[in-house]
């Protein structure tokens, strides 16, 4: 087990701004969770997943409650779940992931994003197969056997572990599955009593382009304003 592969880090939020965009981006999340699979966690995967992901951001519970409450409610919120794939500049592939309700402006919006950052959005295929769709768990480091706890997974869909650190720079341990093998994994970890500090699906980069900072700044000048629309959820690139 080694140091896993991260590609450069391109958010640069202020604290508050990025927090609340995360409780948007995990309320959606939440919503669309129990319109497909209920309110209860207990038969429910993809909403535990999201009460981890709220609880590893600070989500306060009313918001949590008030999310669930929207989704059983009256009042018809749909959220269909769209990528966009693009280039930005120096060649660098970026997937969009989207929760909208509205899709002619998603698409008027990401698209005037990639335009006005020196990128281009290209067709649906023209990027994502420079990515794997895989199922990413972060765990707190102490207290695992890191040796046992890689031989056990294997047969629950492993395929990567490393370290990492978080945003405040602890220890975190990075564990990869396949996307199909995502519930698979979450719930070896359940029986386990393991806690994931957050339980993701990411876009993992195949290939990379190396930049230099003055480069890497302008792509990330193109992602942050991704990040900051309304209607999207993740942004995934491959530079390094």
């Amino acid at each position: 087990m080694g140091r896993i592969f991260e590609v450069r880090k391109a958010t640069m939020f202020a604290r508050w701004d990025k927090m609340a965009k995360q409780f948007t981006r995990i309320g959606k999340e939440i919503i669309i969770a129990v319109k497909a699979g209920g309110p209860d966690p207990g038969t429910n995967a993809a909403l535990r997943r999201c009460f981890q992901n709220a609880r590893s951001v600070g989500m306060p519970k009313d918001r949590v409650e008030a999310a669930i409450k929207r989704a059983q409610g009256k009042e018809l919120i749909n959220f269909d779940e769209i990528m966009y794939e693009g280039y930005g500049p120096h060649g660098v592939a970026i997937l969009v992931e989207t929760a909208t309700d509205n899709h002619v402006r998603t698409v008027a919006n990401v698209k005037a994003i990639f335009n006005k950052g020196g990128g281009i959005l290209g067709n649906s295929g023209s990027v994502a197969f420079q990515f794997k769709k895989m199922g990413v768990f972060k765990l707190k480091h102490g207290g695992l056997n890191i040796d046992d706890l890689e031989f056990e997974l294997i047969d629950h869909g492993l395929e990567e572990m490393g370290e990492s650190s978080g945003e405040n720079g602890e220890e975190l341990l990075v564990i990869r599955a396949a996307f199909n093998d995502f519930g698979k994994m979450q719930k070896a970890l359940e029986e386990k009593n393991i806690t994931p500090v957050s339980a993701e699906v990411e876009w993992i980069p195949t290939t990379t382009v190396p930049l230099n900072d003055l480069q890497a700044e302008d792509v990330s000048k193109l992602i942050e304003k991704l990040e900051q629309d309304e209607d999207v959820q993740k942004v995934f690139h491959n530079m390094v």
